[in-house]
Protein backbone atom coordinates (compact mmCIF):
# COMPACT_ATOMS: atom_id res chain seq x y z
CA UNK A 1 0.00 0.00 0.00
CA UNK A 2 1.42 3.36 -1.03
CA UNK A 3 2.06 6.10 1.45
CA UNK A 4 2.77 9.69 0.54
CA UNK A 5 6.55 9.28 0.58
CA UNK A 6 6.41 6.38 -1.90
CA UNK A 7 3.60 7.58 -4.17
CA UNK A 8 4.37 8.52 -7.78
CA UNK A 9 5.34 12.14 -8.27
CA UNK A 10 3.14 12.42 -11.35
CA UNK A 11 0.01 10.66 -12.51
CA UNK A 12 0.42 11.09 -16.26
CA UNK A 13 -3.11 10.08 -17.27
CA UNK A 14 -6.28 11.34 -15.60
CA UNK A 15 -9.55 12.88 -16.78
CA UNK A 16 -11.81 15.61 -15.46
CA UNK A 17 -15.31 16.43 -16.67
CA UNK A 18 -18.77 17.54 -15.67
CA UNK A 19 -21.86 15.50 -16.38
CA UNK A 20 -23.32 18.19 -18.61
CA UNK A 21 -20.38 18.76 -20.96
CA UNK A 22 -21.23 18.44 -24.70
CA UNK A 23 -20.80 14.85 -25.83
CA UNK A 24 -19.04 13.75 -29.02
CA UNK A 25 -21.18 11.94 -31.63
CA UNK A 26 -18.73 9.03 -31.32
CA UNK A 27 -18.87 8.79 -27.51
CA UNK A 28 -19.09 5.20 -26.33
CA UNK A 29 -20.57 6.14 -22.94
CA UNK A 30 -22.02 9.16 -21.14
CA UNK A 31 -20.90 9.31 -17.50
CA UNK A 32 -23.86 10.17 -15.27
CA UNK A 33 -21.60 11.93 -12.75
CA UNK A 34 -18.96 14.66 -12.65
CA UNK A 35 -15.30 14.26 -11.78
CA UNK A 36 -14.19 17.83 -11.36
CA UNK A 37 -10.81 19.46 -11.06
CA UNK A 38 -11.48 19.73 -7.34
CA UNK A 39 -12.30 16.02 -7.15
CA UNK A 40 -9.00 15.27 -8.86
CA UNK A 41 -6.96 17.49 -6.54
CA UNK A 42 -8.61 15.87 -3.52
CA UNK A 43 -7.80 12.41 -4.89
CA UNK A 44 -4.17 13.30 -5.52
CA UNK A 45 -3.82 14.79 -2.04
CA UNK A 46 -5.43 11.76 -0.39
CA UNK A 47 -2.81 9.50 -1.98
CA UNK A 48 0.27 11.70 -1.81
CA UNK A 49 0.59 12.35 -5.56
CA UNK A 50 1.92 15.82 -6.36
CA UNK A 51 1.05 16.36 -10.02
CA UNK A 52 -1.22 15.06 -12.76
CA UNK A 53 -1.64 15.30 -16.51
CA UNK A 54 -5.24 15.65 -17.68
CA UNK A 55 -5.67 13.68 -20.89
CA UNK A 56 -8.08 14.92 -23.51
CA UNK A 57 -10.98 12.47 -23.41
CA UNK A 58 -12.59 11.12 -26.56
CA UNK A 59 -16.10 11.34 -25.10
CA UNK A 60 -16.21 15.13 -25.42
CA UNK A 61 -14.59 15.64 -28.81
CA UNK A 62 -12.96 19.05 -29.23
CA UNK A 63 -14.46 20.52 -26.06
CA UNK A 64 -11.46 21.58 -23.94
CA UNK A 65 -12.84 24.62 -22.12
CA UNK A 66 -13.36 23.00 -18.74
CA UNK A 67 -9.92 21.38 -18.71
CA UNK A 68 -8.20 24.62 -19.65
CA UNK A 69 -10.09 26.49 -16.91
CA UNK A 70 -8.79 24.00 -14.33
CA UNK A 71 -5.24 24.01 -15.69
CA UNK A 72 -5.18 27.75 -15.12
CA UNK A 73 -6.54 27.31 -11.61
CA UNK A 74 -4.16 24.53 -10.53
CA UNK A 75 -0.48 24.91 -11.55
CA UNK A 76 0.19 21.33 -10.43
CA UNK A 77 -1.79 20.11 -13.46
CA UNK A 78 -0.89 19.86 -17.14
CA UNK A 79 -3.08 18.71 -20.03
CA UNK A 80 -3.34 17.37 -23.56
CA UNK A 81 -6.15 18.59 -25.81
CA UNK A 82 -8.30 17.19 -28.59
CA UNK A 83 -8.29 19.76 -31.40
CA UNK A 84 -9.11 20.06 -35.09
CA UNK A 85 -6.07 20.25 -37.38
CA UNK A 86 -7.21 23.65 -38.68
CA UNK A 87 -6.75 25.37 -35.32
CA UNK A 88 -4.72 28.57 -35.40
CA UNK A 89 -1.33 29.01 -33.76
CA UNK A 90 -2.58 31.87 -31.57
CA UNK A 91 -5.16 29.52 -30.04
CA UNK A 92 -2.50 26.92 -29.37
CA UNK A 93 -0.21 29.51 -27.79
CA UNK A 94 -3.00 30.55 -25.42
CA UNK A 95 -3.49 26.90 -24.50
CA UNK A 96 0.22 26.53 -23.79
CA UNK A 97 0.11 29.54 -21.49
CA UNK A 98 -2.72 27.79 -19.59
CA UNK A 99 -0.73 24.57 -19.05
CA UNK A 100 -1.40 22.49 -22.15
CA UNK A 101 1.64 20.42 -23.16
CA UNK A 102 0.41 18.28 -26.04
CA UNK A 103 -2.23 17.15 -28.51
CA UNK A 104 -4.28 13.99 -28.00
CA UNK A 105 -4.53 12.15 -31.30
CA UNK A 106 -7.05 9.35 -31.77
CA UNK A 107 -6.52 7.42 -35.00
CA UNK A 108 -9.40 5.09 -34.29
CA UNK A 109 -12.64 4.80 -36.20
CA UNK A 110 -14.39 3.66 -33.04
CA UNK A 111 -13.31 6.70 -31.01
CA UNK A 112 -13.14 9.48 -33.58
CA UNK A 113 -15.10 8.42 -36.64
CA UNK A 114 -12.99 8.98 -39.74
CA UNK A 115 -9.30 8.21 -39.22
CA UNK A 116 -7.23 11.31 -39.91
CA UNK A 117 -4.65 11.45 -42.70
CA UNK A 118 -1.50 12.72 -41.01
CA UNK A 119 0.08 13.40 -44.40
CA UNK A 120 -2.59 15.96 -45.27
CA UNK A 121 -1.65 19.63 -45.43
CA UNK A 122 -3.77 20.47 -42.37
CA UNK A 123 -2.12 17.83 -40.19
CA UNK A 124 1.38 18.59 -41.43
CA UNK A 125 0.73 22.22 -40.44
CA UNK A 126 -0.52 21.14 -37.02
CA UNK A 127 2.52 18.91 -36.47
CA UNK A 128 4.77 21.85 -37.33
CA UNK A 129 3.01 23.92 -34.66
CA UNK A 130 3.39 21.06 -32.14
CA UNK A 131 7.10 20.91 -32.82
CA UNK A 132 7.52 24.69 -32.56
CA UNK A 133 5.63 24.81 -29.25
CA UNK A 134 7.77 21.95 -27.86
CA UNK A 135 4.60 19.95 -27.28
CA UNK A 136 4.09 16.25 -27.88
CA UNK A 137 1.55 14.05 -29.62
CA UNK A 138 -0.37 11.86 -27.17
CA UNK A 139 -1.06 8.94 -29.46
CA UNK A 140 -3.53 6.08 -29.76
CA UNK A 141 -4.28 4.27 -33.04
CA UNK A 142 -5.85 1.24 -34.65
CA UNK A 143 -3.45 -1.52 -35.67
CA UNK A 144 -4.08 -0.89 -39.38
CA UNK A 145 -2.53 2.60 -39.20
CA UNK A 146 -0.39 2.41 -36.04
CA UNK A 147 3.09 1.76 -37.45
CA UNK A 148 2.67 4.07 -40.44
CA UNK A 149 1.33 6.90 -38.27
CA UNK A 150 4.30 6.56 -35.93
CA UNK A 151 6.62 6.89 -38.92
CA UNK A 152 4.85 10.05 -40.06
CA UNK A 153 5.00 11.56 -36.57
CA UNK A 154 8.67 10.80 -36.18
CA UNK A 155 9.41 12.23 -39.63
CA UNK A 156 7.65 15.42 -38.51
CA UNK A 157 10.12 15.72 -35.64
CA UNK A 158 7.55 15.76 -32.86
CA UNK A 159 7.77 14.05 -29.50
CA UNK A 160 5.34 11.15 -29.18
CA UNK A 161 3.76 9.52 -26.13
CA UNK A 162 2.13 6.18 -26.95
CA UNK A 163 -0.93 5.59 -24.82
CA UNK A 164 -1.99 2.61 -22.66
CA UNK A 165 0.77 0.09 -23.46
CA UNK A 166 -0.01 0.78 -27.18
CA UNK A 167 -3.54 -0.48 -26.48
CA UNK A 168 -3.00 -4.08 -27.65
CA UNK A 169 -5.95 -6.08 -28.85
CA UNK A 170 -7.43 -8.47 -26.26
CA UNK A 171 -5.37 -11.60 -25.79
CA UNK A 172 -2.33 -10.30 -27.68
CA UNK A 173 -0.40 -8.52 -24.94
CA UNK A 174 3.26 -7.97 -25.84
CA UNK A 175 2.75 -10.06 -29.00
CA UNK A 176 0.58 -7.33 -30.52
CA UNK A 177 2.15 -5.84 -33.69
CA UNK A 178 1.49 -2.38 -32.25
CA UNK A 179 3.80 -3.15 -29.34
CA UNK A 180 6.58 -4.22 -31.70
CA UNK A 181 6.14 -0.99 -33.69
CA UNK A 182 6.12 1.04 -30.47
CA UNK A 183 9.35 -0.51 -29.21
CA UNK A 184 11.02 0.12 -32.56
CA UNK A 185 9.99 3.76 -32.38
CA UNK A 186 11.17 4.09 -28.77
CA UNK A 187 14.55 2.67 -29.75
CA UNK A 188 14.79 5.24 -32.55
CA UNK A 189 14.27 8.09 -30.06
CA UNK A 190 11.86 10.90 -29.14
CA UNK A 191 9.11 8.40 -28.22
CA UNK A 192 7.75 7.41 -24.80
CA UNK A 193 5.10 4.91 -23.66
CA UNK A 194 2.48 5.19 -20.94
CA UNK A 195 2.10 2.16 -18.70
CA UNK A 196 -1.39 3.27 -17.80
CA UNK A 197 -4.82 1.77 -17.12
CA UNK A 198 -3.72 -1.82 -16.60
CA UNK A 199 -7.22 -2.60 -15.38
CA UNK A 200 -8.36 -2.22 -18.99
CA UNK A 201 -6.73 -5.57 -19.76
CA UNK A 202 -10.02 -6.91 -18.41
CA UNK A 203 -12.79 -7.68 -20.95
CA UNK A 204 -13.70 -4.60 -22.96
CA UNK A 205 -17.41 -5.01 -22.40
CA UNK A 206 -19.30 -5.96 -19.21
CA UNK A 207 -20.05 -8.03 -17.32
CA UNK A 208 -16.64 -8.29 -15.66
CA UNK A 209 -15.90 -10.49 -12.67
CA UNK A 210 -13.34 -9.98 -9.87
CA UNK A 211 -11.10 -12.64 -11.39
CA UNK A 212 -11.11 -10.66 -14.66
CA UNK A 213 -9.45 -7.79 -12.80
CA UNK A 214 -7.04 -10.17 -11.08
CA UNK A 215 -6.04 -11.47 -14.50
CA UNK A 216 -5.68 -7.91 -15.80
CA UNK A 217 -3.32 -7.14 -12.93
CA UNK A 218 -1.19 -10.18 -13.80
CA UNK A 219 -1.06 -9.08 -17.44
CA UNK A 220 -0.05 -5.57 -16.36
CA UNK A 221 2.82 -6.99 -14.33
CA UNK A 222 3.99 -9.21 -17.18
CA UNK A 223 3.77 -6.28 -19.58
CA UNK A 224 5.78 -3.96 -17.36
CA UNK A 225 8.49 -6.56 -16.87
CA UNK A 226 8.58 -7.14 -20.63
CA UNK A 227 8.95 -3.42 -21.32
CA UNK A 228 11.59 -2.85 -18.64
CA UNK A 229 13.71 -5.61 -20.17
CA UNK A 230 13.68 -3.69 -23.46
CA UNK A 231 13.56 0.02 -22.64
CA UNK A 232 14.77 2.20 -19.81
CA UNK A 233 12.53 3.84 -17.20
CA UNK A 234 13.43 7.13 -18.89
CA UNK A 235 11.04 6.13 -21.70
CA UNK A 236 8.09 5.07 -19.52
CA UNK A 237 5.32 7.13 -17.88
CA UNK A 238 2.84 5.83 -15.32
CA UNK A 239 -0.83 6.84 -15.27
CA UNK A 240 -3.93 5.73 -13.40
CA UNK A 241 -6.70 6.66 -15.91
CA UNK A 242 -8.70 8.04 -12.96
CA UNK A 243 -11.74 8.14 -12.62
CA UNK A 244 -11.78 4.79 -14.50
CA UNK A 245 -14.67 5.50 -16.86
CA UNK A 246 -16.68 2.34 -17.44
CA UNK A 247 -14.97 0.63 -14.48
CA UNK A 248 -15.89 3.00 -11.65
CA UNK A 249 -17.57 0.38 -9.46
CA UNK A 250 -14.62 -2.02 -9.64
CA UNK A 251 -11.43 0.10 -9.60
CA UNK A 252 -10.17 2.62 -7.05
CA UNK A 253 -7.24 4.98 -7.12
CA UNK A 254 -5.61 2.89 -4.42
CA UNK A 255 -5.98 -0.15 -6.68
CA UNK A 256 -4.00 1.53 -9.45
CA UNK A 257 -1.19 2.53 -7.08
CA UNK A 258 -1.07 -1.00 -5.72
CA UNK A 259 -1.00 -2.46 -9.23
CA UNK A 260 1.88 -0.17 -10.19
CA UNK A 261 3.86 -1.27 -7.14
CA UNK A 262 3.16 -4.93 -7.87
CA UNK A 263 4.05 -4.56 -11.55
CA UNK A 264 7.24 -2.57 -10.81
CA UNK A 265 8.30 -3.81 -7.36
CA UNK A 266 11.69 -2.08 -7.43
CA UNK A 267 11.23 1.30 -5.74
CA UNK A 268 14.18 3.02 -7.49
CA UNK A 269 12.73 1.98 -10.86
CA UNK A 270 9.33 3.39 -9.93
CA UNK A 271 11.04 6.60 -8.84
CA UNK A 272 12.91 6.76 -12.15
CA UNK A 273 9.60 6.47 -14.00
CA UNK A 274 8.20 9.27 -11.82
CA UNK A 275 11.25 11.43 -12.51
CA UNK A 276 10.75 10.85 -16.23
CA UNK A 277 7.20 12.20 -16.01
CA UNK A 278 8.23 15.16 -13.87
CA UNK A 279 10.89 16.15 -16.38
CA UNK A 280 8.73 15.48 -19.44
CA UNK A 281 5.61 17.36 -18.37
CA UNK A 282 6.77 19.94 -15.83
CA UNK A 283 10.32 21.04 -16.68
Amino acid sequence: MSVAGDAPLVDSHVHIFTHDMPLSPNAWIRPNYSFTGEDLIATLDAHGVRHAVVAGISLYGYYNDYMIEKLKQYPRLRGTVNIPPTIELRELTAMKDAGVVGVRLFLSAQLSGDVADLRSAHYQRLLKHVRELDWHIHFLADESVFADALSVLRAAGVKVVIDHFANPDPGQGPDCPKVAAALKAIDAGNVWMKISAGFRFSPRTPPRRPDDYARARRIEGEFDRYLLERVSPERLLWGSDCPFVGHESSVTYRDTLSSFEAAVPDAPTRRAISDTALKFYFS
